[in-house]
Protein backbone atom coordinates (compact mmCIF):
# COMPACT_ATOMS: atom_id res chain seq x y z
CA UNK A 1 0.00 0.00 0.00
CA UNK A 2 1.88 3.38 -0.90
CA UNK A 3 0.02 5.49 1.38
CA UNK A 4 1.73 3.82 4.37
CA UNK A 5 5.03 4.74 2.56
CA UNK A 6 3.84 8.64 3.23
CA UNK A 7 5.51 10.27 6.63
CA UNK A 8 3.02 11.25 9.20
CA UNK A 9 3.15 14.00 11.57
CA UNK A 10 1.32 14.89 15.06
CA UNK A 11 1.57 17.82 17.12
CA UNK A 12 0.07 16.29 20.87
CA UNK A 13 2.83 18.29 22.50
CA UNK A 14 1.44 21.78 20.92
CA UNK A 15 4.58 23.05 19.80
CA UNK A 16 4.92 25.93 18.50
CA UNK A 17 6.98 23.68 14.99
CA UNK A 18 8.08 21.48 13.91
CA UNK A 19 10.63 20.66 11.53
CA UNK A 20 10.48 17.84 9.25
CA UNK A 21 12.57 15.83 6.40
CA UNK A 22 9.87 15.62 4.13
CA UNK A 23 7.89 18.68 1.61
CA UNK A 24 5.34 16.16 1.38
CA UNK A 25 3.65 14.23 4.41
CA UNK A 26 0.15 14.16 6.36
CA UNK A 27 -0.78 15.99 9.53
CA UNK A 28 -2.74 14.61 11.95
CA UNK A 29 -2.85 16.52 14.43
CA UNK A 30 -2.97 15.16 17.76
CA UNK A 31 -2.69 11.36 18.64
CA UNK A 32 -6.29 9.70 18.59
CA UNK A 33 -8.65 9.67 19.11
CA UNK A 34 -8.54 13.76 19.25
CA UNK A 35 -6.56 13.61 15.48
CA UNK A 36 -8.22 15.48 12.80
CA UNK A 37 -8.37 14.30 9.22
CA UNK A 38 -5.10 12.70 7.97
CA UNK A 39 -4.66 15.77 5.80
CA UNK A 40 -2.10 15.58 2.81
CA UNK A 41 0.67 18.52 3.01
CA UNK A 42 2.91 19.58 -0.12
CA UNK A 43 5.22 22.32 0.52
CA UNK A 44 6.42 22.83 -2.90
CA UNK A 45 8.87 25.34 -3.44
CA UNK A 46 8.17 26.55 0.32
CA UNK A 47 9.81 25.32 3.06
CA UNK A 48 7.09 26.24 5.40
CA UNK A 49 3.92 25.54 5.73
CA UNK A 50 0.85 26.09 8.59
CA UNK A 51 -1.55 23.26 8.45
CA UNK A 52 -5.04 24.30 7.62
CA UNK A 53 -6.78 21.95 10.32
CA UNK A 54 -4.73 22.60 13.32
CA UNK A 55 -2.45 25.55 12.66
CA UNK A 56 0.71 23.44 13.09
CA UNK A 57 3.71 24.80 11.96
CA UNK A 58 5.73 22.89 9.66
CA UNK A 59 9.37 23.84 8.72
CA UNK A 60 11.50 21.76 6.21
CA UNK A 61 14.93 20.98 7.12
CA UNK A 62 16.93 19.33 4.45
CA UNK A 63 19.36 17.79 7.30
CA UNK A 64 16.70 15.50 8.31
CA UNK A 65 16.41 12.15 6.97
CA UNK A 66 12.91 12.09 4.81
CA UNK A 67 10.38 11.00 6.94
CA UNK A 68 11.52 12.37 10.27
CA UNK A 69 10.88 15.17 12.48
CA UNK A 70 12.67 17.51 15.48
CA UNK A 71 11.53 16.66 17.37
CA UNK A 72 11.32 13.14 16.54
CA UNK A 73 8.29 12.28 19.01
CA UNK A 74 6.06 14.29 16.18
CA UNK A 75 6.58 11.14 13.78
CA UNK A 76 3.11 9.26 13.87
CA UNK A 77 3.19 5.63 14.31
CA UNK A 78 0.00 3.77 12.97
CA UNK A 79 -0.48 1.14 15.27
CA UNK A 80 -2.87 -0.93 12.32
CA UNK A 81 -2.14 -4.72 12.27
Amino acid sequence: MSESSMPHFHNSEGLARIEVGSKEFKCVGALPPFDHPHIYIEMGDDTEIVCSYCSTLYVYNPDLPEGTSQPLSAVFHDEVA
